[in-house]
C-alpha cells in the first residue's frame, strides 16, 4: 500500500488543490467533508484518474468525538496515516468592537480546536509507525495580524504556536510538524472581492499577483516527502514576499 494522507476541509480551495495535487504524487487520500455536494464528488472523482484510492470521510473537525470517529473509520480503511494537513477553516470577519461573542469563538472551534482535536486522534498512529508528518495550514495574519480579523489571526497565530511545540515533543519518533502559511490566494473566498479590490491588494504583494491554491499545494507537497526529511517546527510563508 502507497503513502496514505488525510486532508480536512478538502473539497474546495486550497484543500482540494493540496488532495490533488498529493494524489498526482501517489498519495492514497482520505478526505474530509462537511455535507456532500457537488463540490465532494468533482473533487473525489478528480483524485481517482489519478488511479490512487479517495476516501470521503464526513465530519466536524470542531466537535472531538466527530474528529475520532474520521480518524478511526480511516484507519479501519488505509490502516495508518502518514500525512495529515490541517486544512479546515473558516472567516468570520468583523472590528472587534462590533464582533458578536460566538463569531470569535466558532472560528476559533473550527481553525484551532478543529487543528487540536483531530492531530491528538492522529498522532497515537504516528508515534506506533514512528513516522509522519503533520501539516498545519495557517496564514500570514497569524504572523502580522490583520484589522477585522482579531477572530481568524489569533486562530491563525494559535496554529503557529501549537505546530512549534508539537514538533519538539514528537521529533524523537520521526514525525515532523510544520505549517504553511499562505498570503492573499485566488479561491472561491477571494472570487467576491471586486477588481479594484483585488488591483489594491496586488499592488501592496512585491510579485504583484495573488497567488494560487497550486502555489500552497507545492510547498505541502514539498513537506509532505522525503525532501523536507530534516525540516521540522518551521512556518513557510506562501505570501509573494508580502511580509518580507
Amino acid at each position: 500500500m502507497g503513502n496514505v494522507a488525510f486532508i480536512t476541509g478538502a473539497t474546495r480551495g486550497i484543500g482540494r488543490q493540496i488532495a490533488i495535487t498529493l494524489a498526482k504524487n501517489g498519495f492514497d487520500i482520505a478526505l474530509n467533508y462537511r455535507t456532500e455536494n457537488e463540490d465532494l464528488l468533482n473533487t473525489k472523482k478528480e483524485i481517482e484518474n489519478e488511479n490512487v484510492k479517495c476516501f470521503a470521510v464526513q465530519g466536524d473537525v470542531s466537535n472531538f468525538e466527530s474528529a475520532e470517529n474520521m480518524v478511526n473509520k480511516i484507519i479501519e480503511e488505509f490502516g495508518k496515516i502518514d500525512v495529515l494537513v490541517n486544512n479546515a477553516g473558516i472567516t468570520k470577519d468583523m472590528l472587534l468592537m462590533r464582533m458578536k461573542k460566538e463569531d470569535f469563538e466558532s472560528v476559533i472551534d473550527v481553525n484551532l480546536v478543529g487543528t487540536f482535536n483531530i492531530t491528538k486522534n492522529v498522532i497515537p498512529f504516528m508515534m506506533k509507525q514512528r513516522s509522519g508528518r503533520i501539516i498545519n495550514i495557517s496564514s500570514v495574519v497569524g504572523v502580522s495580524g490583520n484589522a477585522g480579523q482579531t477572530n481568524y489571526s489569533a486562530s491563525k497565530a494559535g496554529i503557529i504556536g501549537f505546530t512549534k511545540s508539537l514538533a519538539k515533543e514528537v521529533g524523537s519518533r520521526n514525525i515532523l510538524v510544520n505549517a504553511v502559511a499562505p498570503g492573499f490566494i485566488e479561491t472561491q473566498m477571494t472570487d467576491v472581492l471586486k477588481d479594484e479590490v483585488k488591483e489594491e491588494i496586488a499592488k501592496q504583494i512585491p510579485l504583484k499577483r495573488m497567488g494560487t491554491t497550486q502555489d500552497v499545494a507545492n510547498v505541502v507537497k514539498f513537506l509532505a516527502s522525503e525532501d523536507s526529511s530534516y525540516i521540522t517546527g518551521q512556518v513557510i510563508n506562501v505570501d509573494g514576499g508580502m511580509l518580507t
